[in-house]
């Protein structure tokens, strides 16, 4: 039997917690990735728009399309690598909750010992 100093099922909860808190920022990731594509194919559309003389040639429009892939991009890199070392993370941490299970004393529950007839 294992001490209370030595139980690791405290450990567990809080592990448990932080996936949850990893879980949420992998998300919040994913959604900011997918904005950033859109606003990416939307800046590169608009340029290409522009160039093709459909909707006029301003600066202000070329620049405002320039900025929008590249804020993208800048974005799109960042919550990329965020989401990597984010999944990195949960995978540590469900690798520790695996082995403090694997060392807890489980016991089986049931109805007792079975008798042969």
């Amino acid at each position: 039997m294992m001490d209370e100093e030595d139980d690791p099922t405290d450990e567990i909860s809080r592990i448990e917690a932080r996936l949850e808190q990893l879980a949420e920022k992998a998300e919040q990731c994913r959604k900011i990735i997918m904005v950033s594509k859109a606003a990416i194919a939307a800046g590169a559309l608009l340029l290409l728009v522009m160039m093709l003389g459909l909707f006029g040639s301003g600066a202000t429009i070329a620049l405002g399309s320039i900025a929008t892939v590249l804020g993208g991009i800048v974005s799109l890199g960042s919550n990329t690598s965020t989401l990597q070392q984010t999944t990195d993370a949960i995978h540590a941490a469900e690798a520790h909750r695996s082995e403090l299970i694997g060392r807890i004393d489980l016991r089986l529950v049931g109805d007792g010992p079975r008798k042969l007839n």
